[in-house]
Parts: C-alpha cells; sequence; structure tokens
C-alpha cells in the first residue's frame, strides 16, 4: 500500500519563513482537504506533498511513483503562453490561427485519443475538444486541465484551488467525478480557502495557520473547530471604515436621475456565434446589479461592454454615464466613473510593482505608475495597506504575495476613486472566508455611501454583498442564452 508520511517536517520558503508540518501520514486511497488562510502556506504544503519542495529538516517518505499537482498559478502560465503565441515568432508564414486545440492540450504528455474522449464526456467538455484552448471561459480551461492531469493516471492527485472560479453547476460535476476517482481508489488531496468547498466525500481535513499544519483529523471534528475561529475573527470587522476619496470636488458629477447603463437590443457574436444574444438592460439610479450565470454565458463580454474595452460596443445601441457610444467620447471619459476587478485584469497585470504601487494606480486606471503621485494620495495608499494588513508588505513586489492577497489589492485599487460604478467579476475567487468577508464588508460600506452603484458577479450565490438589489440571470436555451432581470 502507497503511503507518505512526514513527521517533524520544515520546509524553507524563504529566508525567514518555514512551513512547518510536524505529523502527517496519508494512506492509499484516502481523500483529504487542507484548508487555510491566505498565506498560510497551503500551496506550499501541496508543493511538498508532490516532492516539489524538500524537506529541509525531519523525515518525509513517500512510496506514491506518480504524484501530480494543479494550481491556478499553472492555469495562469498556460492560458499566458498560448496568448503569447500571438506575439512571437513561433509561427510559420502561413500560419493563421495561433494557438492549440482542447483535445492537444488535454493530450499534450499523453497522447490517447479515446481516453481524451473519454475524460472530456465525464467533465462534459467534449464539445470543446475542437475549439482553440485560449478561448475557453475560466471554468471550462479548468477542466480541461484537470483531463491532462489525469490522462497520466497519477497514483496521488493534489489540486490547489479545484473549485475557483466554477459555477455552481460545474463545481457539483466536479465534486462528482472526484468521488467517482476516490471510488475507484485514487488518492486525492484538495487544498481550498473555502470551508464549505469541501466535497461530502472528503473524510479527513488538515488547518494551517501561519504555515504551520495545526490540525489534522476526522472532517466533522476540524469544521467544527474552525467554524468557531471563523465566527469569533468576524466579529472584529464591525464599525470598519474606509479611507477617504481623494478629492471629491474633482470628481465628474453624473444626474440623479440618469441611468448608468442603456443596452436596447445588445448582440455580440464571434463567427456568427451568438455570445450576447438581443440583450435590453437599464441600470437605473440606486440599483445594484449581481450578475449570474454559467461558465462561458457572457456575463465577461457583457462587462467589457460597460468598461467600453470590447469593439463591438460601437455596433450596439448602448448609452454609458449619459453619453451613446461613438458619440466622441474616449475610453477614459468612460472608466473615469469606473472600479473594475476581474481575473483578466489580474492576469494583466504582469509589471513589476510594489504593493502601494498596485493600490496607487487606481487613481489612475493604469498598470503601474508612470505619473506623479500626489502626498495625499500616498497617505491615503498607507490607510488602504492598514486596512488590509498589509502594510508591512507595502514595498515589496506585487507578485511575491499569494494569489489571494493580490486579488485583494486590485480590489482595493478598485475602489480607492469611490467610483460611480464598482463592477466585480469574480472578485472574491481565491480568497479565504476571512477575507471574502472582509471585501464584502468594504463593498457594502461603499455602496452605504449613497454614490456607488454596483455590478457583482459570482458563481456562488452567498457572495453577494446585502447591497444587491436585482438580478440578471443567463439561462441556457438551446445553443445560446435567454436573460431573466428579477428584482429581490
Amino acid at each position: 500500500m502507497f503511503t507518505l508520511q512526514i513527521s517533524q517536517g520544515t520546509f524553507h520558503l524563504s529566508a525567514t519563513r518555514n512551513l512547518i508540518l510536524p505529523d502527517l501520514t496519508i494512506q492509499a486511497g484516502e481523500s483529504w482537504a487542507f484548508v487555510g488562510a491566505n498565506a498560510s502556506g497551503k500551496s506550499s504544503l501541496a508543493r511538498a506533498l508532490v516532492g516539489d519542495l524538500a524537506v529541509a529538516k525531519g523525515m518525509m517518505n513517500s512510496s506514491f511513483s506518480h504524484p501530480i499537482r494543479l494550481s491556478l498559478e499553472q492555469l495562469q502560465k498556460l492560458v499566458s503562453e498560448e496568448w503569447q503565441r500571438n506575439n512571437t515568432d513561433m509561427l510559420s508564414p502561413d500560419e493563421n490561427d495561433t494557438g492549440r486545440t482542447t483535445a492537444e492540450i488535454i493530450q499534450d504528455e499523453v497522447r490517447d485519443e479515446a481516453r481524451c474522449r473519454q475524460l472530456a464526456e465525464a467533465f462534459g467538455i467534449t464539445s470543446l475538444l475542437d475549439r482553440r484552448f485560449k478561448y475557453l471561459s475560466t471554468g471550462e480551461t479548468r477542466k480541461t486541465l484537470l483531463c491532462q492531469a489525469l490522462m497520466a493516471q497519477p497514483d496521488l492527485l493534489v489540486l490547489d484551488e479545484p473549485f475557483d472560479g466554477l459555477d455552481v453547476g460545474s463545481r457539483a460535476s466536479l465534486a462528482q467525478v472526484l468521488a467517482q476517482l476516490h471510488q475507484q481508489g485514487l488518492t486525492l488531496v484538495l487544498v481550498l480557502n473555502r470551508f464549505d468547498d469541501i466535497p461530502d466525500f472528503v473524510d479527513r481535513v488538515g488547518v494551517l495557520a501561519e504555515c504551520e499544519l495545526t490540525h489534522i483529523g476526522p472532517r466533522k471534528t476540524i469544521l467544527a473547530e474552525a467554524l468557531v475561529a471563523q465566527l469569533a475573527h468576524s466579529e472584529s470587522l464591525q464599525g470598519m471604515a474606509l479611507p477617504e476619496a481623494d478629492d471629491a470636488s474633482a470628481k465628474a458629477a453624473l444626474p440623479r436621475e440618469m441611468p448608468l447603463i442603456v443596452l436596447r437590443d445588445g448582440v455580440v457574436s464571434y463567427d456568427d456565434r451568438p455570445i450576447l444574444n438581443h440583450l435590453s438592460w437599464t441600470v437605473k439610479p440606486g440599483e445594484h446589479w449581481q450578475i449570474v450565470g454559467p461558465n462561458g454565458a457572457g456575463k465577461s463580454t457583457l462587462l467589457s461592454l460597460v468598461t467600453g474595452d470590447h469593439p463591438q460596443g460601437y455596433s450596439n445601441d448602448l448609452t454609458l454615464f449619459g453619453r451613446r457610444r461613438g458619440s466622441g467620447e474616449t475610453i477614459w471619459d468612460i472608466k473615469q466613473h469606473i472600479g473594475y476587478v476581474s481575473s483578466s485584469l489580474h492576469l494583466d497585470y504582469r509589471v513589476s510593482s510594489s504593493v502601494r504601487n498596485v493600490i496607487l494606480s487606481g487613481y489612475f486606471d493604469s498598470i503601474g505608475i508612470y505619473q506623479a503621485v500626489s502626498d495625499r494620495q500616498r497617505k491615503l495608499a498607507e490607510q488602504w495597506l492598514q486596512l488590509l494588513g498589509l502594510n508591512a508588505a507595502a514595498d515589496t513586489p506585487f507578485h511575491s504575495l499569494s494569489w489571494g492577497q493580490q486579488r485583494l489589492v486590485l480590489i482595493a485599487r478598485a475602489l480607492v476613486k469611490h467610483p460611480a460604478l464598482l463592477i466585480l467579476d469574480e472578485p472574491l475567487q481565491g480568497l479565504d472566508a476571512i477575507n471574502r468577508q472582509l471585501v464584502r464588508r468594504f463593498v457594502d460600506v461603499l455602496i452605504g455611501e449613497g454614490a456607488t452603484q454596483l455590478l457583482f458577479v459570482s458563481h456562488h450565490a452567498e457572495d453577494a454583498p446585502q447591497a444587491i438589489t436585482h438580478r440578471l440571470t443567463f439561462v441556457p436555451d438551446g445553443d445560446s442564452y435567454r436573460y431573466l432581470q428579477e428584482a429581490l
């Protein structure tokens, strides 16, 4: 029987940080979930379990012969590499299409078309096998990477945040597939931020805090202890206040009675395939919308129309902040009213920058700092850093932070302007429960000031802030979608 044993294990992460795993044994066929806050060492634990992080002190023995680890960072790298093909000389002169298909990605290391199709069918992505990987949605790319890993038939599969970015149906489908793999004897380890993401089949749980494995044991016992700790911490968030805006008098005033968004019979299509299919939608004063729907439904496409980034915005009857699209407005005339966070923004923020400068860039709607920063802006940025608990990391590189910490900094970047419209596209992805509650508190306090309206996209219904007044739902309808709009 395969076994992984760690006793008094110390793993060096940096000159000042170590991962401490006092006593851990994983038997073949077991299912584990390890849960912890941002920067608690979860991703380092995942690396240690598959042998990618060497033990510095103590003992680690593993008889697993083919362990595989999957993470959000690996997915981000793969997507970035596929898009980078457009910007290199890797292509032959006559090569027009610049990306691999889903089937090619799945079979990147193991060529077996029958198994590829079998796995794709199990994950519900058979129809995507011939589509270019770089055009898939976040959830679809996640499933593709999982299929790729299973092609190699691992004996230990470690999944770092497998459910982040997946809609409710996709999460349930993935959990069902993982349960079947567990029943077939595959040893599974899930590394999670959310306690409520632990699938029913998982029977053992570990908790990480400040890079130390503090608790391991039966699922029920550990979850009870963790929930008590979460509840106690949430009480300290009461009475939190946001830093002020930079200069409220300099903000462009919008008439109180004017809708922020008016889209009439909106259509967006690619290669005659409708992405948005005759959507009429108005965001009236005082309304705060939650936008929900499956992966690939077109939610992010709709948001890109609102931010002015989508070229088909000019071909639609679209009015933003009182100005008809294409009437001579600049992209900055639109963006001055918007604070925005999305997975694509996170992917785009690859410049070398300190944590402080990422927050400051929110005042200029830029990726990086390219103009003078005022003393007041610097002072306000310090207040944001203190509020996030990142003041000690102000001058460290943004990309040295954990995935969840990076997302939290980007959310602060979107909030610094106290914008007229706050657009949050999966803003809580990668955040632990405490930071998710902190962000929701940010949003509710800002909305409570009465000057900001909200568009909120999340696959987790419970993530929506209390301020939400309306919901736009993308409902599957044959090969396209219809739209349900309701007041809450």
